[in-house]
């Protein structure tokens, strides 16, 4: 049975994201072409249709999760003064929700150490995403004054990411709860956002 473009599309959007749910919970190292192409519904050997290896999979799944993560950036921020904006991106980041939705979560916390395995297309797009968030959140700074927005944005980045981490690795839930809270208050507190909460 042949299908139009549009339906190919659609199978080809559905196994990306299925990739993308499965490589943010598990690792890129763990998800198995046959194991994506199954919770699709699809059989294994339809995946050449849409890719050309599992790296190409790889790659669109963590464009997807960029994507995703863009879009919950405009949710938080947009309709928002830039200090209500950033308190709210950072009251979600570091939030225990998503800290607990591996499946659906920032990729930049999730697959942060798989990165340097991975191919050199792979790393180049995960590297702009990385960049995006940090001129987003600088764009926000220079509009409320800060004078060395690019800077404090490239270390808001790495606080979010290393505390959700941190939140996420701790087994205790009382203390991955208190990581997260205590990151939240200090790093609003360093942006000049404490009245925006």
């Amino acid at each position: 049975m042949r299908y139009d473009a549009e339906h190919k599309q659609k199978t080809h959007d559905k196994v990306v994201r299925v990739a993308a749910r499965a490589i943010r919970a598990e690792g890129p190292d763990r998800v198995g072409v046959a194991g994506v192409m199954a919770q699709a519904g699809l059989t294994h050997g339809g995946f050449y249709a849409h890719f050309s290896s599992k790296d190409e999979l790889v790659t669109a799944a963590i464009g997807e999760m960029l994507a995703q993560g863009r879009a919950r950036q405009r949710h938080e921020m947009d309709g928002r003064g830039p200090a209500e904006g950033l308190a709210a991106y950072i009251d979600f980041y570091l939030s225990p929700a998503h800290r607990d939705d591996r499946s659906k979560g920032c990729p930049m916390a999730a697959l942060a150490s798989d990165l340097p395995r991975l191919s050199e297309d792979t790393r180049r797009l995960f590297a702009d995403g990385t960049r995006h968030l940090a001129d987003t959140l600088a764009g926000k700074l220079r509009a409320l004054g800060h004078d060395d927005a690019a800077a404090e944005a490239h270390s808001a980045v790495a606080e979010l990411i290393g505390a959700l981490s941190l939140a996420r690795i701790e087994p205790d839930a009382t203390r991955s709860d208190a990581i997260l809270a205590g990151s939240r208050r200090l790093l609003k507190r360093r942006l000049g956002l404490e009245a925006a909460t």
